[in-house]
């Protein structure tokens, strides 16, 4: 037995046995049952008071003008200037509708200081772009970029690629005699390999362009294979411009083109034209074929000049392009790689899979034309198409500037597809001023063009150019002249709208504008000095001290410096 166990002795069971017996024999008296107590209704409690946010007001027409603003920033990046300048100003306004005004509350007036300082940033950047007349920028031509390449030789072909390439002339039909030598195996081994990328890019270009320059050459009665020099020339970008000033897709110097046919002047050059471009082309190849009756030579040719490759025919005494241009004695080094460049590029184009090559085509945009009566600034098209002048310019490279010929009547201009109808609605619904943003001047007795220019302060060029004169011609009293220098007017302050429409925002950006530096003023059709006096709160007198002027008299398209903070002083 454990030691740890309990001892339970007997009296102690007859005890708890009995105790037992004497509960279960007693009888408990009945009881009447109790009702539970009903709890007390609930004693309503009154929820806490809902209360309401506290608006904001400040904080919530900052945002509404911010929104507008960003609005006005889509638009001006996308050429929209009247667009822009609604939008500038409505954020303005907003700012201005607040019960303080615009210069009331610390966070609306540093808000207003702050767009008046962007949007003025927008309008000076315009300004010295020249807000659509300076000319648009062009592309390194490929040319210069192959021909850097090559200038250290490449290595032999392999024996891949010379298989590849002799299979392929005798499979694929050429219509210009191509050698398999070792000048030309070298290059299509470069294209394949380290050229790869550069051929792969101007080939998905080609596909814009391919059919139409085929057709041109097919009705021409030229080889097709010729239709891809401009891969070479150019990677077929229209706006391509070499180091030698040569320009477009098939790369030609200023006086070759105008001997072709091609239009230049400073509103449009159609060497950026394609098909007119092509034409052209066209044209001087057939006529160096007829020169040198042999492709070889009139390809090099095209790229040394006709005359630089006679008189090295002359002086080596050799016929055969590959003759002559095994010295370096009669051709410069571009021209003797030119050809084996323009050969060893239509094998691998005719046949890129066969050498590793993946084309991505980038087709044209589809676009419709639509004839234009008058000259017509590109930014305003670009509106009332709901379009970009960005678009605008690539459908139409010719166009070296935002505005169309101002000669040219019934200039064909393409637009996107789908935007031909609403452009010639609004057209038709527009006033002639309303269609170019254009400055006219009037020659007065005695004035030259170069004084004009100075008075103007605009390049003695540009002004004749675009008056279609020479630099050093005569002009005659009373003559009008495109000035080439459009205001880009995004406030509403700068002269834009009728002198009625929201005095309260032109009033308030002249008194910001006033602290950094004067308002310019454009002088617009009906204007006096006497109503610009008015619209800005100043003497007619302070203004003609301002501007230096001997009287009254005032031109269309003057900008005029104007002092609102001298008011008091000057009155």
């Amino acid at each position: 037995m454990r030691r740890s166990a309990r001892f339970v002795t007997p009296w102690a069971c007859i005890a708890v046995t009995t105790l037992v017996s004497a509960c279960a024999g007693r009888v408990a008296p009945a009881t009447t049952p109790v009702q539970a107590a009903q709890p007390a209704p609930p004693v309503a409690v009154a929820p806490p008071p809902v209360v309401a946010p506290v608006r904001d007001l400040v904080a919530e027409l900052i945002a509404a003008s911010s929104v507008h603003f960003a609005a006005g920033q889509r638009e001006l990046q996308l050429g929209h200037l009247d667009s822009a300048k609604v939008s500038f100003n409505k954020a303005l306004e907003t700012l201005l509708d607040s019960p303080t005004g615009a210069r009331g509350e610390p966070r609306i007036r540093e808000q207003f200081d702050m767009l008046v300082e962007r949007i003025s940033a927008y309008e000076v950047m315009a300004l010295a772009q020249g807000d659509g007349f300076t000319e648009k920028k062009s592309e390194p031509a490929a040319i210069d970029a192959l021909l850097a390449e090559t200038t250290f030789a490449d290595p032999p072909a392999t024996r891949e690629t010379t298989a590849a390439v002799t299979q392929d002339l005798e499979t694929t039909t050429h219509d210009i005699d191509i050698p398999l030598n070792p000048r030309v195996l070298a290059f299509v081994e470069a294209f394949s390999g380290r050229l790869k990328g550069y051929l792969e890019e101007g080939l998905g270009r080609a596909a814009r362009y391919l059919p139409m320059i085929q057709d041109v050459f097919r009705a021409e009665g030229l080889p097709l294979d010729l239709a891809y020099v401009p891969l070479i020339e150019s990677a077929f970008k229209p706006n391509a411009l070499s180091r030698a000033k040569a320009k477009g897709l098939w790369q030609f110097m200023s006086g070759t083109g105008r001997e072709n046919g091609l239009q230049q002047d400073w509103y449009v050059d159609e060497r950026s034209e394609p098909e007119k471009a092509t034409r052209a082309a066209a044209k001087y190849l057939k006529s160096l074929y007829g020169t040198f009756n042999d492709w070889h030579l009139a390809l090099a040719s095209y790229n040394g000049g006709p005359g630089r490759v006679q008189r090295a025919l002359n002086r080596s005494g050799r016929d055969d392009f590959w003759e002559l241009s095994s010295s370096t004695k009669f051709l410069p080094r571009e021209t003797r790689d030119y050809v084996p460049l323009i050969l060893a590029a239509v094998i691998v184009a005719k046949n890129p899979a066969q050498y590793g090559l993946s084309i991505v085509p980038l087709e044209a945009p589809p676009s419709e034309t639509i004839t234009l009566p008058k000259a017509a600034d590109l930014r305003r098209i670009a509106e009332w198409g709901d379009t970009s002048v960005e678009l605008l310019q690539e459908l139409n490279p010719e166009l070296r500037r935002w505005t169309t010929p101002v000669k040219a009547n019934d200039y064909r201009l393409r637009v996107p597809m789908g935007t031909a109808e609403s452009v010639l609605a609004r057209l038709t619904e527009s006033v002639e001023d309303d269609l170019a943003n254009l400055s006219w001047y009037t020659v007065k007795k005695g004035e030259t063009l170069l004084g004009i220019a100075r008075k103007l302060r605009v390049n003695r060029a540009d002004l004749a150019e675009a008056n279609y004169l020479s630099a050093k011609a005569r002009v005659n009293s009373g003559q009008q002249l495109i000035i080439p220098r459009a205001p880009a007017t995004l406030l509403a302050v700068r002269g834009d709208g009728p002198a009625s429409d929201k005095p309260a925002v032109q009033a308030a950006v002249a008194v910001r504008s006033a602290e950094a530096s004067p308002t310019l003023y454009r002088v617009k059709q009906g204007d006096t000095l006497y109503a610009i006096a008015r619209l800005f709160d100043v003497s007619v007198a302070s203004i003609r001290t301002w501007n230096s002027l001997r009287s009254t008299a005032i031109q269309v398209g003057q900008r005029l410096r104007i002092h609102p903070s001298a008011a008091s002083a000057t009155r």
